[in-house]
């Protein structure tokens, strides 16, 4: 699987953009604020409909244009055509020429996995950057999850919008319940089989790049703990006070324990660091064993922010996409180019929203730079 072809207008700050990506390794060049990350936000965009910045359209739209289109030719075992257009008045996607009208359609045409400064919050953050670490997982490799997904986010929205109004409606109450726990009993058995599976492949990746400082423990951390009918019905009282839902997988989280202590209470900022990269590496592992077939890795600058023993680490997975004809896009600026990470490059200059194919720098005509 790999992206073959890419066309942006208006996206950020490329006011047009053709080019051809071949399967393998390409590093994309650049001072800062050039448009490196914005060419991988497109890619990821095709693969997810979503930014990994966590912006909506409207701050991926040129300055002083109405929309953005990004189109793209997936390979994988056929060829796919992709367009997606957005502006404030309308929205359109379409595949092979067809539009999608539902995202059950269009997933998964082409996966990606992204390593950027932004997974710290998968340590540091919220739960629900976990949340949605686990939900992308699931939707990547379960065909039925995302309906499921979305069944119980639009009956618990229409159950919180409930329980805000003044006078209650106990019949409609009870039937937003009953879907919420529906829906909700099977995603958290899908999440409950997930995390064993994820997690011996992130205590993999983390021992290989950390060199075995320390171990790390994964554990699902379910809001409701036996049944979720009983737990729901039995938090009514403080759902009246807090006019919301407060029990349900809505409020899952993912533990992350190093040498049995919180990571995020008690990590360094380098094994916070060291761990983001290694939840990211085993989604990455995990979709391969699943499919089949590596997604397309994509590495904005963090590898520079890596020391070599830690960055050495990382080479396996690397190894497997260069053996499978993967495809792996990585930023950086020249200064930091970590070139233990390619084995034969396509080198790429990105300058003020263009992007221009450098000459190979070796005599026998490739840019070949070995791992170690």
């Amino acid at each position: 699987m790999h992206l073959a072809h890419l066309r942006l207008r208006d996206f950020r700050n490329f006011p047009r953009l053709d080019v051809d990506f071949s399967p393998g390794f390409h590093l994309l060049l650049g001072d800062n604020a050039q448009g490196k990350t914005n060419i991988l936000e497109a890619i990821y965009l095709i693969a997810t409909l979503r930014s990994f910045r966590g912006v909506g359209g409207a701050q991926m739209v040129r300055h002083g244009q109405r929309g953005y289109f990004v189109g793209g030719n997936v390979v994988s075992q056929g060829e796919h055509k992709i367009k997606i257009y957005w502006s404030s008045q309308q929205r359109r996607l379409g595949l092979d020429a067809r539009p999608i009208r539902k995202l059950t359609d269009y997933l998964g045409v082409l996966r990606t996995v992204v390593f950027c400064t932004e997974d710290l919050q998968l340590i540091k953050g919220a739960a629900r950057s976990r949340r949605r670490f686990m939900d992308l997982l699931l939707a990547q490799t379960h065909p039925t999850y995302l309906p499921l997904l979305q069944r119980y986010t639009q009956a618990l929205r229409s159950r919180n919008a409930l329980l805000k109004r003044p006078v209650l409606d106990p019949a409609a109450l009870e039937g937003f319940s009953a879907e919420l726990v529906s829906a909700g009993d099977q995603i958290v058995r899908l999440r409950r089989d997930l995390v064993p599976k994820v997690s011996p492949l992130a205590q993999t990746a983390y021992r290989r790049i950390s060199n075995h400082a320390e171990e790390l423990r994964l554990d699902y951390l379910p809001s409701v703990k036996k049944d979720f009918a009983v737990e729901l019905a039995l938090s009514r009282p403080r759902e009246r006070s807090y006019r919301m839902t407060l029990v349900g997988p809505h409020r899952d989280d993912l533990q992350r324990l190093l040498d049995e202590r919180s990571a995020s209470q008690f990590g360094s900022e380098g094994q916070k660091r060291t761990l983001a990269v290694a939840l990211k590496m085993a989604q990455a592992e995990h979709l391969t064993g699943i499919h089949g077939t590596p997604p397309v890795l994509l590495i904005d600058d963090i590898m520079g922010e890596l020391d070599l023993k830690r960055r050495s680490g990382f080479l396996p997975l690397l190894e497997r996409a260069h053996e499978s004809r993967g495809q792996v896009v990585m930023t950086a600026t020249e200064e930091n180019w970590p070139r233990e990470l390619g084995r034969e490059l396509a080198r790429w200059e990105v300058k003020a929203g263009t992007l221009r194919r450098l000459p190979d720098t070796l005599s026998n005509g490739r840019t070949e730079v070995a791992f170690r």
